[in-house]
């Protein structure tokens, strides 16, 4: 097995990503998949909103090896179906988006599930389910406010539940504040994040980077494995 958490955590501006963390709601430890900033260019300046990092469980590195071992990093960031394969992936994902900026939870809601409905419609898969899902996401955040450094964080079970849970002090709480069963949902909070129209390009790229290289750990390790098998005939 591939040690992924031997990976080196992430700072993103003033924020400090660890190399692994347990998620809200869940017993696994995750590693540090990858990890950027999320800004928008107004008035010819790029502001900072929120520092993202996408965390991935284990078994995420031989799933993935299946279709995209032996891929460059450059091959991983420009392909939309390899983060559709994150996205959408058999394993634990887990999500912490840290505010730069002061953010209403309102204001974060509304864009998300904007952002989600969109993709839906694309796709031609919004139903009543995912009506009623958006409702209770709204309604979870609309009461919150972020002050600089309070995070946002999204456990995304493999079944298709969503628990989300807030942090003000970059603590992870074991349980969240409330948990949605809707698996379109809980994929197109994180789709929003590294999908085709991804909000952090920058988290993307990182993706890419450190997986490309789990994965030719992972390509090293079969091969690895191959010879001593031959080599016990």
């Amino acid at each position: 097995m591939v040690l992924a958490a031997s990976l080196p955590g992430v700072q993103v501006e003033h924020v400090a990503f660890p190399s692994t963390a347990k998620p809200p709601g869940s017993t696994n430890t995750l590693f540090l998949g990858g990890a950027g900033v999320r800004g928008l260019e107004i008035q010819g300046k790029f502001v900072k909103f929120t520092a993202i990092g996408v965390y991935l469980e284990n078994n995420a590195v031989p799933s993935l090896a299946v279709k995209w071992r032996g891929k460059s990093a450059e091959e991983l960031t420009e392909s939309v179906e390899f983060f559709r394969d994150i996205v959408t992936g058999p394993f634990e994902k887990f999500t912490q988006v840290t505010t730069i900026l002061p953010l209403t939870g309102q204001q974060y809601s509304e864009k998300v599930t904007e952002n989600c409905v969109a993709f839906w419609k694309s796709v031609g898969l919004y139903t009543e389910a995912e009506t009623k899902a958006v409702e209770k996401f709204l309604e979870v955040f609309k009461d919150e406010n972020f002050t600089p450094g309070s995070s946002i964080l999204f456990t995304q079970s493999p079944k298709g539940s969503l628990t989300i849970g807030f942090s003000k002090d970059g603590s992870i709480p074991e349980v969240g504040k409330a948990v949605i069963e809707n698996k379109l949902l809980s994929e197109a909070v994180l789709e929003s994040i590294i999908g085709k129209h991804g909000v952090s390009p920058e988290a993307k790229e990182c993706l890419a980077k450190r997986l490309s290289e789990l994965l030719k750990q992972d390509t090293d390790k079969v091969a690895e494995n191959q010879q001593c098998e031959c080599e016990g005939h």
